[in-house]
């Protein structure tokens, strides 16, 4: 009988990439790697994982079962790059932070850069990482504890300590031979930074500039002094805004002192970009920062609150109905249009939040362009709610053979798809205004509005217009 280690490649066959071509993990493959797993092939497992980079290894990790996580760390041991773990969703990362030995996780971030080190171990209980750092080489300890200093999704956090300082007083020469000699330089960099004694930022100087010089040349001859710094407590997503808005690769960050403290990458960025991006359309479905990875008790309490916020709202609807309930039971057709008018108006509320809520996260929206953006949504609300008045005004008035029923409805569309675009953009106006954020609450409120009100007005039209009251 063949065993189960076998029915894959062999690790020395890997194919090139893990992937099939849907993108997902190979079977053959991902079968191969847990059986040698549950065998406990150490030496296998490395010649498997070894070519693989740390995103792909992410995406083995998140594959995996829970248990199969920690054995597959366990048994790689040095040859597992922690770095991968920056790559998985933050509940696998935790799970499996709480299920391995602090003197293992304190091994494998020791050879990480400071960011990605700070990345993994900030969602640790503080008991347990402070024992991680008291098991770190001083150094290390002391860099990353002043990065964790820092608040959370902070600038502080996200930078790397290592950077080339050096002197205005150095010559090109002098900076060439430190760079070329030097076995403790970062693995990459993009600018070396001129400082005086006490670490206060001078200048930069790009690499491209250094090579283009004379090794005579001062620094402080060529160093850009115009420059672009970024407070360490700064809000991550705010120095993404920096990046974006001045083009930069990388930035100095700075202390309350005004010392330079570290530099943010456009790597970092970018991550930041992505995770933000994320937690705006999770908040914008009322699912806070929940993952597929998340457990069943995590899910249910990541939605539970929002959605017992819209019960709350979904009554208050449902209450404005009961105030016409003697109008319905004497034109059963009103039961039959009313979820029309208010779904169209949800729909057409929840187009202009979504446009206003990233507008607002952009810093887009302000009071220069805020009226003109009030008018141009109520003007759409309007020409919107007049083409479908029509549409399903002539569709009703054929369907129940009452033109004057399709002329109601048709009202209560265009009241209730201006009452939309209003509430799609001043809803989150005010919230943000009352420091709350638009991205998690507006949608709750928006839709409350558009139903209350085009139940409302469809019901009043109606028992007006047929003297149903």
């Amino acid at each position: 009988m063949e065993d189960a280690a076998s029915t894959g490649p062999e690790p020395d066959e890997i194919p090139e990439t893990i992937y099939d071509g849907n993108g997902r993990l190979r079977s053959d493959w991902y079968e191969a790697l847990r059986a040698e797993i549950d065998t406990g092939d150490a030496e296998a497992l490395r010649k498997r994982m070894e070519p693989l980079h740390e995103s792909e290894t992410g995406d083995v990790i998140e594959a995996l079962p829970a248990d199969d996580r920690v054995r597959l760390v366990m048994l790689l041991g040095h040859a597992f790059d922690y770095s991968a773990l920056t790559e998985v969703d933050d509940s696998v990362r935790i799970e499996l932070m709480e299920e391995l030995p602090n003197a293992e996780i304190a091994r494998g971030v020791a050879d990480l850069d400071n960011d990605d080190a700070v990345y993994i171990l900030e969602d640790i209980d503080a008991a347990d990482r402070d024992e991680i750092l008291a098991q770190m080489p001083a150094f290390d300890r002391i860099s990353l504890k002043r990065s964790l200093d820092f608040p959370e999704d902070s600038a502080g956090r996200r930078m790397q300590t290592e950077f080339i300082a050096i002197p205005p007083f150095w010559t090109v020469g002098q900076t060439i031979d430190y760079l070329r000699t030097n076995d403790d330089l970062p693995d990459d960099f993009y600018q070396i930074y001129v400082v005086d004694p006490g670490f206060n930022l001078l200048g930069t100087i790009p690499l491209d500039r250094i090579l283009r010089v004379q090794r005579a040349t001062r620094i402080e001859e060529i160093m850009n002094t115009q420059i672009r710094q970024i407070d360490a407590t700064l809000d991550q997503e705010e120095a993404a805004r920096i990046f974006e808005r001045y083009d930069q690769i990388e930035v100095a960050v700075v202390d309350e002192s005004k010392r330079l403290v570290g530099v943010l990458t456009i790597d970092d960025i970018v991550d930041v970009i992505n995770e933000e991006a994320n937690e705006d359309i999770h908040r914008l479905g009322g699912v806070g920062d929940e993952d597929i990875s998340r457990t069943v008790p995590g899910v249910v309490r990541s939605r539970a609150t929002w959605l017992l916020v819209n019960l709350g709202t979904a009554t208050l609807a449902s209450l404005v109905i009961g105030l016409f309930d003697g109008t319905i039971e004497q034109m059963v057709a009103l039961a039959v249009l009313m979820p029309i008018v208010a779904s169209m108006g949800g729909v057409a509320g929840t187009q202009t939040m979504t446009v206003t809520v990233r507008a607002i996260s952009q810093r887009e929206l302000d009071r220069n362009n805020a009226w003109r953006l009030i008018r141009r949504e109520l003007l759409v609300g309007l020409t919107n709610g007049v083409i479908f008045a029509v549409l399903l005004g002539v569709i009703t008035g054929f369907r129940f053979a009452n033109p004057a029923l399709g002329m109601v409805i048709g009202l209560a569309m265009v009241v209730n798809m201006i009452v939309a675009g209003g509430c799609g953009i001043l809803i989150p106006m005010l919230l943000n205004r009352l420091k709350i954020d638009p991205a998690v609450a507006s949608s709750t409120f928006v839709m409350t509005f558009t139903d209350v009100i085009g139940f409302f007005a469809f019901l009043t039209l109606a028992g007006w217009w047929f003297g149903l009251f």
